[in-house]
């Protein structure tokens, strides 16, 4: 018996050192392929301080991976997907290979034409004028299908009046455009072809599969020994990764691990370099002068006159118009069509308007020029000098005597801005969320110029969490006035537009005037101030845009008494 029981326990003991010698294999197989993904110390009482990552993988679509994200709340994902299929652009779901430029739109050959207006051709101030287009490939044949992005604006420089058409896609190569008739007197017509239908697609893909091509860098350095490392939102896996994920939040960011340094040892934070590659003759598709941003002829005339309103006139809605335009220009002031009234403000209507108001913007460069036009316009606004690098901020300006604050700082990465202190980079949600807010409280921000090498999916989230500390700010502080401002159009390169894309801004501002919708929140919406201005575009709009859209803030502040 004890025999046995002897030959038991050696035979248990054989198992368990088996056991323990398949475990250790393993366990080295597995970390000869895993990389460690490191994460500075600050986060490390709430993450764990080691995450495994695998390889990158040889399979052709590894980069749908390399974007990592932290779950979303069951709302919030079904707000994405809902979000994605709003905005899915008509038409472009596959692009033919070869492509084939030839059979690509081409404005050249398009053309539009004004359709008659009621009573035989004559239209009132309050009609409707609509303009129908056909689009044709570079071989004069027309297209068959939608997905041409389409500008159309109606002005007439000498009475500085201008207002933005709404684009309607038939899906079968044919356009509307549809324009309100505010003012008396001539207005041309102008429609352009932004991108081909083929052009979407590319910048589709290239925000999906090569959401690295425009990287950023940070300096690393501990005592005599600096290191630089590349970093972004989406990094491939190449190599050990520090993790700058917002605990608060959950904003990702990453940059490769230096080699010698730790995660820790992180000081700045710029503007890297650009690469991108293209597949056979897509860079064709975005050729200036040819098919990028092009003006399409007129098949008729494109003047037409708008006589004065008649007595009881009934308003004429198209039935393919769902909304209509916000405002219009007159006299290079721009009007609203609908909600607040924009009022005009001289220097002293400002300050009266300001006093004793704290007003704190948070975004890109295009919010910093309210802040710029503002303390260049009232005299007794100081700026305190934060010793900032230029064009990056933050920046304080003080009026004492009135008990003013103007304060403005760039919205968290990913920005494509001069080096600053690692210290310096805050995110939105969490700027609000430092606010008392209250009726003397004015937040103004927007975020949309630096998100064009990206999937929609990280500036969705970026906005559902600006929302969610907008609507705590709201909550505890009801009188607060949060005003958002939305992207514009800009000249277009191919270069600008493989990185910031007047379609992909066009895309942002469908989502952000989603996600804000119901919230007690007012919009600029600079799309339609800068298109219909009659200035060239530009990502900085010039001084008389800037004015009308501070007239438009300061409007939503000290609204007229009736509004």
């Amino acid at each position: 018996m004890k025999n046995i029981m002897k030959a038991r326990d050696c035979i248990r003991k054989e198992y368990s050192a088996i056991f323990l010698f398949l475990a250790v294999a393993v366990l080295i197989l597995v970390l000869r392929n895993m990389e460690v993904l490191e994460t500075p110390s600050q986060f490390q009482h709430e993450v764990n301080s080691t995450i495994i990552v695998p390889r990158v993988s040889t399979v052709p679509d590894v980069h749908r991976g390399f974007c990592t994200f932290q779950p979303l709340s069951p709302n919030d994902a079904l707000e994405e997907r809902l979000l994605l299929d709003s905005i899915a652009w008509p038409g472009t779901s596959l692009l033919p290979a070869p492509l084939s430029l030839e059979k690509t739109s081409d404005p050249a050959h398009s053309s539009f034409t004004i359709l008659p207006g009621r009573g035989g051709g004559q239209w009132h101030v309050g009609d409707q004028l609509e303009v129908r287009i056909k689009i044709s490939d570079f071989q004069g044949h027309p297209k068959k299908s939608g997905g041409d992005f389409l500008l159309a604006r109606l002005h007439n420089p000498k009475f500085g009046a201008g207002v933005v058409g709404q684009v309607v896609d038939h899906l079968n190569g044919s356009y509307s455009a549809v324009f309100p008739l505010p003012w008396e007197g001539d207005a041309q017509v102008e429609v352009t072809l932004v991108h081909p239908s083929e052009a979407i697609p590319v910048l589709n893909r290239l925000n999906s599969e090569q959401p690295d091509r425009l990287y950023f860098k940070s300096l690393f350095r501990s005592g005599s020994i600096s290191e630089t490392s590349i970093c972004n939102v989406c990094l491939r896996p190449t190599q050990p990764l520090c993790n700058y994920t917002d605990l608060r939040t959950g904003e990702p960011w990453f940059c490769y691990k230096p080699k010698k340094l730790s995660c820790d040892a992180r000081i700045n934070h710029a503007m890297g370099k650009y690469e991108q590659t293209f597949r056979a003759n897509e860079d064709k598709l975005f050729q200036r002068g040819v098919n990028l941003k092009v003006f399409i002829r007129a098949s008729g005339p494109n003047i037409v006159t708008m006589l004065p309103k008649m007595k009881g006139q009934s308003e004429v809605k198209s039935s393919s118009m769902k909304s209509g335009p916000s405002g219009y220009y007159y006299q290079g002031v721009w009007r609203a069509l609908g909600g607040t009234t924009v009022r005009q403000f001289d220097n002293s209507a400002i300050i009266q308007c300001l006093k004793g108001k704290g007003v704190y913007m948070y975004g890109d460069s295009t919010v910093r020029q309210f802040f710029e036009y503002l303390n260049a316009a009232l005299p007794d606004l100081k700026e305190f000098d934060l010793h900032s690098p230029k064009k990056a901020g933050p920046y304080i300006s003080l009026d004492y005597a009135n008990n003013i604050l103007l304060m403005s700082r760039f919205h968290g990465p990913p920005i494509r801005i001069v080096p600053v202190s690692t210290s310096e980079l805050r995110y939105i949600a969490n700027e609000i969320d430092g606010l008392v807010g209250g009726t003397n409280t004015v937040v103004i921000f927007g975020i949309w110029a630096h998100f064009g090498t990206f999937p929609m999916e990280i500036y969705i989230r970026r906005l559902q969490n600006i929302r969610r500390a907008v609507a705590r700010l709201l909550d505890r502080a009801p009188g607060t006035v949060v005003i958002i401002r939305t992207g514009n159009a800009k000249v277009l390169s191919l270069s600008v537009s493989l990185t910031n894309s007047d379609w992909h801004s066009l895309q942002c501002n469908k989502v952000l005037r989603a996600v804000f919708k119901g919230l007690n929140v007012h919009l600029i919406d600079a799309w339609e101030m800068v298109f219909a201005h009659q200035l060239p575009h530009d990502l900085h709009p010039p001084s008389p845009i800037i004015k009308n859209m501070i007239n438009v803030i300061l409007s939503y502040v000290c609204p007229q008494k009736g509004d």
